[in-house]
């Protein structure tokens, strides 16, 4: 049967060459450079044939940075299974050093604050939202604040009777 397909493809020229597979299951596949039956060249293509081929299951980094480079022709060979390791334990080393540098910075921080060397962050609560009409303007108060030449109407509002 494989004969038959291949048969198949190479008469209707639908050849297609595996070139690797990734950690997740994707396959690889370049179409080399042909000729229509008409003489016209068709450059090659590069395709991948996905673990998940249903597109509402598609996560975001379900291809390798490494693949999608490939397929979008930014190198020319594919990516060995050693590079792929190095890579991937390389932005393992990466996020750890960043994850220890945070934390090495909320400690002098806390430190800085605790000896006084720094203010600590005031904690503002925004109201509303600035696309508003009413944003930055003082709420109407119950209390009259506002007198002779300052008086804005409807600055205040009496108090509800009970």
């Amino acid at each position: 049967m494989n004969r038959v397909a291949g048969a198949l493809r190479r008469t209707f020229g639908i050849m297609r060459n595996h070139v690797g597979t990734d950690h997740l299951g994707n396959k690889y596949y370049v179409i080399p450079e042909q000729k229509t039956w008409t003489g016209r060249l068709v450059r090659a293509k590069r395709m991948v044939e996905a673990a998940n081929p249903t597109e509402y299951e598609y996560i975001e980094g379900s291809i390798p940075i490494e693949w999608d480079a490939w397929i979008r022709g930014r190198r020319k060979e594919p990516p060995s299974v050693e590079e792929l390791l190095k890579n991937e334990s390389y932005r393992k080393q990466i996020k750890l050093k960043a994850r220890e540098v945070e934390e090495k910075d909320l400690a002098l921080q806390a430190k800085e604050y605790e000896e006084g060397l720094v203010a600590t962050p005031s904690k503002t609560v925004a109201k509303g939202h600035a696309a508003v009409t009413s944003f930055g303007k003082q709420e109407i108060s119950e209390d009259p604040t506002s007198t002779a030449n300052t008086f804005q109407p409807g600055s205040w509002l009496p108090k509800p009777k009970k």
